[in-house]
């Protein structure tokens, strides 16, 4: 996952449109040296990556980045911003099948993602600005004790399925400002929004931990489109190596959101509590590696 410090929007929205952000003051990186050289080891690899992406998408309704970015740079060798990229153009055919297959099983929030989307746009760019002027040491302490506290929630209260909600405007409103609210965050912390929007989802506006896993998989889509867009302009997109990572996601998200739909809401919040649990250690450990560095 990219650091905030460094790549300030590389992994936004479902670890989505944050890219967008950091690719357009970003200068196109060298192609990577062995590109010329791709075999089927390479193309495999790539496959590997996007299977893993593909089971979080479905299970936790991420993105992927959190894990597809570092893989990338590890095991395909590419630079930050290109995994960024990649990851990005990767994350829209696994968040269409995966949000596919929970609408199929009535798990979406059309309505309320349709809402939600446009202010976590907009937030997005505005994470990425307020980044360049803001406090970072308190901003992101107070981000870790929410993502603790939240995952806090769900070990203590297993969320409930079946619950509808109604549209209100009060409720209308409150997606508009969840939306602002996944897309700042995303900005200002390179953290995809499916780690935001789904536990506030759940404990916000009181839906299952299935419909919000799959609104906010829907939400992800044209955020990443966007992306994508902004990331192509600037030179930083490999068409051909996000499809590939793509494809291998979105056939891993088939069978990881029917895991997601079998698991026991209790269990569901308890793996998605560690996930949250795994961020904030990592977001932690960046914390105290730019606190030393600052030397404060």
């Amino acid at each position: 996952m990219a650091t905030a410090s460094t790549h300030p929007v590389s992994l936004a929205l479902n670890d989505d449109l944050a890219a967008a952000g950091a690719s357009v003051t970003a200068t196109p990186g060298p192609r990577q040296s062995g590109s010329a050289r791709r075999g089927p080891g390479y193309w495999a690899t790539l496959a590997a990556i996007g299977a893993v992406g593909g089971v979080l998408s479905g299970l936790f309704a991420i993105g992927g980045g959190i894990l597809m970015v570092p893989l990338l740079m590890w095991r395909a060798h590419l630079d930050q911003r290109q995994a960024a990229a990649t990851s990005l153009v990767a994350i829209i055919p696994a968040a269409a099948v995966s949000s596919a297959t929970y609408l199929a099983h009535g798990d979406i929030n059309i309505v309320g993602g349709a809402l939600v989307a446009p202010g976590a746009i907009a937030g997005a760019v505005a994470g990425s600005h307020l980044l360049r002027h803001l406090p970072m040491t308190w901003l992101r302490w107070m981000f870790i004790a929410f993502i603790v506290a939240n995952a806090v929630r769900l070990l203590l209260i297993a969320p409930e399925r079946g619950h509808l909600v109604h549209l209100t405007p009060g409720v209308a409103f409150g997606y508009v400002g969840l939306g602002l609210v996944v897309g700042i965050a995303s900005g200002l912390f390179g953290i995809g929004g499916g780690i935001i929007a789904v536990p506030l989802l759940i404990a916000g506006f009181a839906v299952s931990d299935l419909t919000a896993k799959g609104t906010a998989l829907l939400v992800s889509i044209p955020a990443s489109v966007a992306g994508t867009v902004t990331s192509r302009r600037a030179g930083l997109v490999d068409v051909r190596a996000g499809l590939a990572v793509g494809a291998a996601a979105a056939a891993a998200s088939v069978p990881a959101v029917y895991a997601a739909l079998a698991i026991p809401p209790a269990l569901s919040g308890i793996l998605f509590a560690a996930l949250l649990l795994a961020v904030a250690a990592q977001l932690t450990v960046k914390a105290l590696r730019a606190r030393r560095t600052q030397g404060t």
